[in-house]
């Protein structure tokens, strides 16, 4: 699916997430993380010279599991090859779970748009030559 820049440069939130580590303890650790109309941009710096993970909207299946307990609120990104992501931030923070949720909802909206517009053209480019056809018929 093709995004024009403007679309791709679009910031929607930006700030810190705590990520849970894939290892055997599975440590939270804290990220800065941009969240635009097409990513999630996890860095592992404050200063987000250094990115550590790229999630597409396009590889995002859904948000799930979010649960609020005590100071966080915990949620789980869930990848189309069904991968679970799990983060957590802070319950005073405006909630990411939330915010990436419409962003994927907007993302597939935009694809599902763009994916009718191209079968239409070529339906309309296939009747086109159809009647041309038809046009030279003896």
């Amino acid at each position: 699916m093709k995004m024009s820049a403007s679309d791709t440069s679009q910031v929607l939130k930006e700030g810190e997430l705590e990520k849970r580590s894939d290892n055997l303890l599975q440590f939270w650790k804290r990220k800065t993380c941009v969240l635009t109309t097409d990513s999630l941009n996890i860095y592992a710096d404050n200063q987000k010279k250094t990115k550590s993970k790229e999630l597409k909207l396009q590889s995002i299946k859904k948000v799930d599991c979010v649960e609020r307990t005590g100071k966080f609120v915990y949620f789980t990104i869930v990848t189309t090859d069904n991968k679970e992501i799990d983060f957590r931030c802070s319950g005073e923070d405006n909630c990411w779970n939330a915010v990436i949720t419409m962003a994927l909802i907007d993302f597939q909206n935009r694809k599902a748009i763009q994916d009718f517009k191209s079968r239409q053209d070529v339906e309309n480019t296939s009747l086109g030559q159809q009647e041309r056809r038809m046009a030279r018929a003896p």
